[in-house]
């Protein structure tokens, strides 16, 4: 039996041509107000993730591994 895609997995993450996993930088959603010009053009952006790839198989099994 085919397993399905979690597809609340797959809104947080984005895969690139060569199979790399790009998520959003964690911390930008409140208390931001605080912080400098520099930390918050630091947060800007996305940023590689290396996930288990138990977990990928998991949420993604469509993927190609």
């Amino acid at each position: 039996m085919s397993q399905k895609t979690n597809k609340s997995f797959t809104k947080r993450i984005k895969v690139t041509g060569t199979g790399k996993l790009l998520t959003r930088t964690p911390g930008r959603n409140h208390y931001n107000a605080k912080d400098t010009r520099g930390a918050l053009q630091a947060k800007k952006g996305e940023t590689e993730m290396n996930f288990p790839s138990k977990a990928i198989i998991n949420n993604m099994p469509h993927i190609n591994k």
